[in-house]
């Protein structure tokens, strides 16, 4: 088992993050582009953010086949072979003629961008020590949101310039140079015992997974906060795009430099997960997340823009300790546990705009602020319940 801090320690998680870098560049390099697409194609808000929509949706439903696959023959090249293609399908977005056209290809792309994401935890279950595990998922994290940054500010920032298609060609080649390092960086498995794939047993684990209380807890509380956190930014583009504050693509991306505070928080969880327990953790994320969303009520950019920096913090640091609870509690099957909660998280982020659309018709920033907050109350309760279990279980060890 390679363990924490040594030299396949760091070449290993430099790796996956350097691949959760580029799967998430890919992602949201469309993001801050919704204001203009909505204008170019004569569409809805709601329309305009399928193309996050279709990506996401499509990446959940990829997890249940790439989760079960992995287990079955291994996770390194699912990772490579669908980050190539990714890269690919960004090139061809470039060339995409019309609205359905880039739909269609955004969901493929979605499909295959959830490649690693479905694995790379698995992968460091298999091949890490718990301590290693624990500090290493809190830096992948944080690649997950350096590409979700680089993507979008990328994105707007070459489309200003050069439209759309522009960026999509930078973001297909940025991600087809990078794939070839992650190839060249991502050591050989050591610790993996592949299971035959057999669809009976594939749904059984899922099936498993599901009626694991301590998942099945842990799966709601990541699509539900990911649900709220990243629609969020969907419609601060287009609050931000109007008046009083007209801002164009470029100035939209910088926007989310806010994502900075997710690197923060998801680099520092796994030091206080030493010191705190994973569910205290999560509660204060989900709290961070809650003050957040009041601190962007103020009709000013610069309180709008701590708002969504504290939300960041908050989020990843809730989604590390989530993430690595998945891992820590899975029975069997452990790749699949870790796709099941992704499907949970992607989907949730798909199915947000229709969650929040009706209070931004109704009440434009300040109605998603009331539907985040009726939902992260939820959340909270659920990390609550996760912590009591866990307080439970300590002091049950400690009296026998």
């Amino acid at each position: 088992m390679i363990e924490v801090h040594s030299r396949a320690w760091w070449r290993a998680t430099l790796a996956l993050c350097l691949g959760s870098f580029l799967v998430f560049i890919n992602l949201y390099a469309p993001q801050p582009l919704l204001p203009e697409l909505r204008a170019t194609y004569g569409i809805s808000t709601l329309m305009a953010g399928l193309v996050m929509s279709v990506a996401t949706l499509a990446l959940a439903a990829s997890l249940l086949v790439f989760g079960p696959l992995s287990d079955a023959i291994g996770r390194a090249g699912i990772m490579r072979l669908t980050l190539l293609a990714a890269g690919a399908l960004s090139l061809a977005l470039a060339l995409a003629p019309n609205f359905e056209s880039l739909l269609l290809l955004r969901a493929l792309q979605g499909f295959v961008l959830g490649g690693l994401p479905a694995v790379a935890i698995a992968w460091m279950g298999d091949e890490f020590e718990r301590p290693a595990l624990l500090s290493a998922v809190g830096l992948y994290i944080g690649g997950n949101t350096l590409g979700g940054i680089s993507g979008r500010v990328v994105g707007g920032a070459v489309a200003e310039v050069g439209g759309a298609p522009a960026s999509f060609l930078v973001v297909g080649a940025m991600t087809l140079a990078g794939v070839a390092l992650f190839w060249k960086l991502l050591p050989q498995a050591r610790a993996f015992t592949p299971r035959p794939f057999e669809l009976r047993g594939a749904l059984a684990d899922l099936a498993g997974h599901l009626r694991n209380p301590l998942l099945l807890s842990a799966y709601l509380l990541g699509g539900l906060n990911f649900l709220i956190f990243i629609n969020q930014y969907s419609y601060i583009t287009f609050r931000l795009a109007e008046a009083p504050f007209g801002l164009g693509a470029s100035l939209l991306g910088l926007i989310f430099l806010t994502y900075l505070g997710g690197t923060l928080g998801s680099t520092l969880s796994g030091r206080l997960a030493r010191s705190l327990s994973q569910p205290a953790c999560m509660m204060a994320g989900i709290l961070i997340l809650m003050t957040g969303t009041l601190v962007t009520l103020v009709d000013s950019l610069w309180p709008i823009v701590l708002g969504l920096t504290l939300n960041a913090f908050g989020f990843f640091l809730a989604h590390s300790m989530t993430s690595s609870w998945v891992g820590r509690h899975a029975e069997r099957a452990r790749g699949s546990a870790s796709a099941l909660y992704l499907v949970f998280y992607y989907g949730g982020a798909s199915l947000g705009g229709l969650w929040l659309e009706p209070f931004w018709r109704f009440a434009a920033w300040e109605g998603v602020a009331l539907g985040s907050w009726l939902v992260l109350t939820v959340t909270l309760g659920i990390a609550g319940w996760l912590w009591r279990h866990e307080r439970s279980a300590s002091e049950r060890q400690v009296a026998a």
